[in-house]
């Protein structure tokens, strides 16, 4: 069995030494939710502070950003913690994605469906040094220049969990 901690009401700064104490305590997984703050700037404090325990986003708003920055988000908090990282990802809701982020809602599960094809076709693109030919309904990432890319991850690619 394994046994995670999470936070729903933190601050971004102390992230790091809240995960340490789980850590220390036994805890496999540390997961940060985004409410107040954003959960990947608090997560690389707290993959700094930490060694052993696993970490994640529970959950992460997709539809507030694009695949790409996503995509490098992950990517590197999986290389800041040395393969730890837990992409956790979901919708939110209509009136959230169009009032509060200004960004367009159509289909949801279509959507979503295709934002993760797309986070997965950009890491494919770094990892094999393929050129970057995602085309879908919603999102379209064709253009990964060298000076963009940052080459296969040597910690490989993060989960992606969705919540619904």
């Amino acid at each position: 069995m394994k046994l995670d901690r999470s936070a729903v009401d933190y601050h971004p700064g102390n992230a790091g030494a809240i995960a340490k104490r789980a850590e220390d305590r036994g805890y496999d997984g540390f997961w940060l939710a985004e409410t107040k703050h954003d959960p990947f700037l608090a997560l690389s404090g707290a993959a700094a502070a930490t060694e052993r325990i696993e970490l994640g986003t529970a959950i992460a708003v997709a539809f507030a950003r694009n695949p790409m920055t996503v995509a490098t988000t992950a990517n590197d908090l999986q290389l800041l913690s040395g393969g730890r990282f837990n992409l956790g990802l979901g919708s939110q809701i209509e009136a959230h994605i169009t009032k509060r982020f200004s960004m367009p809602w159509s289909k949801p599960a279509a959507r979503m469906r295709e934002f993760v094809l797309a986070i997965k076709a950009i890491w494919h693109a770094w990892e094999t040094g393929e050129r970057l030919a995602f085309r879908g309904e919603f999102y379209k990432h064709t253009l990964m220049t060298p000076f963009f890319d940052p080459g296969p991850n040597p910690h490989g690619t993060a989960p992606i969990y969705l919540a619904g």
